[in-house]
């Protein structure tokens, strides 16, 4: 029960901090210094690091006050919160088009819908699983996405010949790879999607197999531990083959 506990509270402190550290990045950097105050000092900005991380520190253990059950919390997050965060999060990687404002509004639009579900559940306006809301809060995640990236100019055209170089992702960036093969008739785009969707899904099932290990060691589960740990070499061995040792194509 202890190492278990201890398990909770690692993987908890984890979890918080790198959301602390993300939140004080975002309210700063992207709010207090590109719109209130450009020309601060360091030592100003290491104080409003300061108060946004204790702000979001109250804001959290206030919210955490009205929570019901830990359940509750993670059918919201892996539902509702994810359904608005895909879309954006998506795009960024695989559409030529989409931009930072794209970015801001696919967001926007996704989120604040998240935070009214989670609020008419509450109040019992709305009933079922957070799951059956999921493709709608993707929707709106999406359109404002596509919203936002159209009604602002495109990203640069070198900032995008040099990503698409650098990070050759593939999607729908073909106005980007004819430039890029004009001034390069050498290169060559990312032609492994099928190996890459495969490699994706296998290290999907191999972060499982990880996540569940630990547990059946400390239940002592033999059965389910050594299949765990049979899945777990073949999965390392054929990414090893398939991903590791062919990296230089990347």
């Amino acid at each position: 029960m202890g190492l278990v506990l201890t398990g909770l509270l690692g993987a908890f402190m984890g979890t918080f901090s790198g959301t602390l550290n993300a939140a004080q990045a975002y309210l700063v950097n992207d709010i207090y210094l590109k719109y209130v105050n450009p020309a601060a000092s360091n030592r100003k900005v290491i104080s409003m690091n300061y108060l946004a991380g204790l702000v979001v520190v109250i804001v959290g253990i206030v919210l955490g006050l009205f929570v019901k059950d830990v359940n509750t919390v993670l059918q919201w997050i892996v539902s509702g919160l994810y359904g608005g965060y895909v879309a954006a999060n998506m795009l960024k990687w695989h559409w030529w088009r989409f931009n930072a404002n794209g970015f801001f509004w696919g967001m926007l639009a996704g989120i604040l819908p998240a935070i009214a579900l989670a609020v008419l559940k509450s109040t019992g306006v709305l009933h079922g699983l957070d799951l059956y809301y999921w493709p709608v809060l993707f929707g709106l995640s999406m359109a404002g996405s596509i919203i936002g990236s159209y009604a602002t100019p495109p990203t640069d055209i070198a900032t995008l010949k040099s990503f698409y170089r650098n990070v050759r992702p593939w999607g729908f960036w073909q106005p980007v790879h004819r430039q890029v093969l004009a001034e390069d008739p050498t290169f060559i785009g990312n032609r492994n999607f099928r190996r890459n969707g495969f490699n994706i899904i296998l290290g999907m099932i191999g972060q499982l197999c990880l996540t569940l290990l630990p547990m059946y060691v400390i239940l002592w589960l033999k059965g389910p531990l050594f299949i765990t740990v049979i899945l777990l070499v073949i999965i390392i061995g054929v990414l090893k083959k398939t991903w590791w040792d062919r990296l230089n194509e990347y």
